[in-house]
């Protein structure tokens, strides 16, 4: 690994690119030799190890989840002390939060490295007992009037859906379109939990969960980490990878109580995207991929109508005839998404993740390319929180 920059980056300094300099997976799927905190430091190490960087030039740290004190207890474990932390925890959106705090912070000159690190063993914790008692969210404030009535997290999901099928005439076969696409996705990424093909007949016939999900409407449950490491642009001749720059961000909070979520078929994405396109100066149509949070597939659906990829109210024919899979237009969770890549608890990181893969010409068998056989260019990541209550957005451009 290369020494620090040549001309190290001044603190201080009014504004600058961010780009992304190292990204890496921990192990992921079934993980049983593992803790946390271990699948923290493989990833760290290995987003490091793609970066080029020593590490001496990582100054600022974001993690959330794990530990009494996050993150200073990974900042400890991983024998960092960084001068700029954030801990910002707003669910699935988290790392698309927080990659926009560090760009943010970058480009003013408050830290020059900052690296964004996860990992999780929920599967694992949970086939070993290790993960017990109550994980309702919330037995006081704005929740405590709504938990009584045993609202778990795939039904406040389910009634979205329900909403969205009810005001747009969106069917249970288009949600399961996004499953069998992104299950197609899946099977060409050898890193994916599951990737035996689907039909939109074996995922309307699954075991009913909350309607209208089946089974297969529902991500999978995995263990596993990542580790994004974002730079100010002056490390780029330092890199040994092509930078990937990030161009733009938005990011947004909405209700915590469905009651006070006004319209069930507008997510907060409706908010972040738009923001995050406009500050890098591009429109959705300009971009070649989406990496979407998909915990349910009805997130899909309704994220890419809120990013404005098609009209509110039609996300079921824009997924309907192929158009997010392999070879389509528009390809959507390129790793094979949350629905049957990998979902350790929260995945907004893995797509960021994925994303920079992307770029970079270096996703392997899952490679999309343009319509002309040329690499993507442009790209966007946007992460949903808790049951649509939060929203980060991210467009990246190759360099």
């Amino acid at each position: 690994m290369s020494a620090k920059p040549r001309t190290p980056p001044g603190r201080g300094s009014a504004s600058r690119g961010v780009v992304v300099a190292g990204v890496a997976l921990a192990d992921c799927g079934r993980v049983d030799h593992a803790t946390p905190y271990a699948l923290h430091a493989q990833a760290a190490r290995r987003a490091l190890a793609d970066s080029g960087l020593d590490r001496s030039v990582i100054d600022g740290l974001a993690s959330a989840g794990l530990g009494t004190l996050a993150p200073v207890e990974v900042a400890d474990y991983l024998g960092l002390r960084p001068r700029w932390v954030d801990s910002t925890s707003v669910g699935g959106a988290t790392w698309e939060v927080m990659a926009a705090h560090a760009a943010d912070a970058i480009a003013a000159g408050r830290a020059n490295a900052v690296l964004l690190v996860y990992g999780s063993t929920a599967r694992a914790d949970i086939r070993a007992g290790r993960r017990t008692g109550d994980l309702s969210w919330g037995g006081r404030g704005p929740q405590q009037f709504e938990v009584a009535y045993g609202h778990t997290l795939i039904a406040k999901y389910a009634m979205a859906a329900r909403r969205h099928m009810h005001e747009y005439g969106t069917t249970a076969e288009h949600l399961a379109q996004v499953a069998v696409q992104t299950r197609a996705h899946a099977a060409r990424n050898p890193e994916a939990m599951f990737r035996d093909p689907l039909t939109v007949d074996e995922v309307l016939s699954g075991p009913l969960i909350a309607d209208p999900f089946t089974r297969l409407h529902c991500c999978i449950r995995s263990d596993g980490g990542c580790a994004v490491l974002l730079a100010a642009e002056e490390y780029a001749p330092d890199l040994a990878q092509a930078p990937v720059r990030v161009l733009g961000t938005g990011e947004y909070v909405s209700h915590s109580a469905l009651s006070g979520w006004e319209d069930f078929t507008l997510s907060p994405a409706a908010v972040s995207g738009p923001l995050a396109f406009e500050r890098a100066g591009l429109t959705p149509a300009d971009m070649d991929f989406a990496q979407i949070y998909d915990a349910f597939t009805y997130m899909t659906l309704v994220t890419l109508e809120d990013l404005g990829f098609c009209a509110k109210g039609e996300g079921g024919p824009f997924v309907a005839d192929g158009r997010i899979g392999p070879g389509g237009p528009l390809p959507v969770n390129t790793d094979g998404g949350g629905l049957s890549a990998c979902h350790p608890g929260m995945r907004g990181l893995f797509l960021l993740v994925e994303a920079v893969r992307q770029l970079r010409g270096q996703a392997g068998a899952h490679q999309i390319h343009r319509a002309d056989g040329s690499l993507p260019r442009l790209g966007v990541a946007s992460g949903t929180g808790g049951w649509f209550c939060s929203s980060g957005t991210v467009v990246l451009g190759a360099d």
